[in-house]
C-alpha cells in the first residue's frame, strides 16, 4: 500500500463542505467514491482541513493510502475523468508513508473576495460576497494589524465547545482593492471553524464604521463570540494553499 499526496481544486457552491456526510454531497465523499471504485475497496481521503459548505478551494491538499497498480498520471486521469466538473485533481504524487495531510500542515492561505460595485456581478456571483456599502480600506488595514500575531481566537470560532487550544498565529492579513473588488488574503499556522469568515465580517464592520479599532482589541480580550462581527457568507472564501 502506498501513500499519496493530492492537490485539489473545487467549486464548493453545491457541496455541504469537505467532510463526508451520509446524506449530502461533499468533496471528500466524491473523491472517496471514485477512488474506492478504482481500487475496488474502500478508500479514505484525509484533507488538510474541513472547508465549510459553499467554500471553494484552489489548493486543498489531501493524503490517501491505496493499493493500486496505476501510475500517478493514470490515477490523476482516472479521477478527473469520473469526478464532477466542479472538482479537479491538479496533481497526485507518492508521499512518504508517514505523510498526513492534516497533521503535517504548518500553514494555510485563504482569500476572501467582496464586491461593492453599483451593478451586481453576474459571472462572479458564486465566488464573491456583494456588499451594500463601500468600506474604508485604510480603517480595515489598521484593524487587521491588531488581529495579526498570536492570539486566543476563541471568540472568532463558531464552535463554543471547542476543547482543543484556540490559540493561533496569523502572520499575514492583506486587504486590497481592485476596482469594485476587495480581497482579504490571510495566512496563518491554522484557522478555527469559521475563523476567517468571522475575521472578515469583523473587519467589514470596522470598514463600514460600526466598530472601531479599540473594539477589536476588546473583542480579542473578551473571548466572547458575540462581541465579534457577523460571519461573512461562505461563497466569498477560497482556500488558496497549504504549507508543509
Amino acid at each position: 500500500m502506498k501513500n499519496y499526496k493530492m492537490l485539489i481544486e473545487y467549486d464548493g457552491s453545491r457541496y455541504y463542505g469537505w467532510q463526508r456526510q451520509p446524506d449530502h454531497d461533499t468533496i471528500q465523499g466524491k473523491l472517496e467514491n471514485v477512488l474506492s471504485l478504482m481500487c475496488q475497496e474502500q478508500v479514505e481521503v484525509i484533507g488538510a482541513g474541513r472547508t465549510d459548505a459553499g467554500v471553494h478551494a484552489r489548493g486543498m491538499a489531501a493524503s490517501v493510502k491505496m493499493n493500486t497498480e496505476f501510475s500517478e498520471a493514470e490515477i490523476c486521469a482516472y479521477l478527473n475523468r469520473y469526478l464532477p466538473d466542479d472538482i479537479a485533481v491538479k496533481e497526485i504524487r507518492e508521499a512518504s508513508p508517514r505523510f498526513h495531510a492534516r497533521y503535517n500542515a504548518v500553514g494555510k492561505t485563504y482569500c476572501y473576495t467582496c464586491y461593492d460595485g453599483e451593478v451586481k456581478s453576474v459571472f462572479d456571483r458564486k465566488y464573491v460576497t456583494r456588499l451594500e456599502e463601500r468600506p474604508d480600506i485604510a480603517k480595515m488595514q489598521q484593524a487587521a494589524e491588531i488581529l495579526k500575531g498570536e492570539h486566543d481566537f476563541r471568540n472568532f470560532c463558531v464552535n463554543p465547545r471547542m476543547k482543543k487550544s484556540t490559540v493561533r498565529y496569523v502572520d499575514r492579513i492583506e486587504i486590497a482593492r481592485r476596482g469594485s473588488y476587495i480581497t482579504f488574503t490571510l495566512h496563518g499556522n491554522g484557522f478555527l471553524q469559521n475563523m476567517v469568515r468571522i475575521m472578515v465580517g469583523t473587519l467589514l464592520e470596522v470598514g463600514c464604521g460600526r466598530m472601531t479599532c479599540d473594539q477589536i482589541k476588546a473583542v480579542l480580550e473578551a473571548k466572547d463570540r458575540q462581541k465579534a462581527g457577523s460571519t461573512a457568507p461562505a461563497q466569498g472564501l477560497c482556500l488558496m494553499g497549504v504549507d508543509y
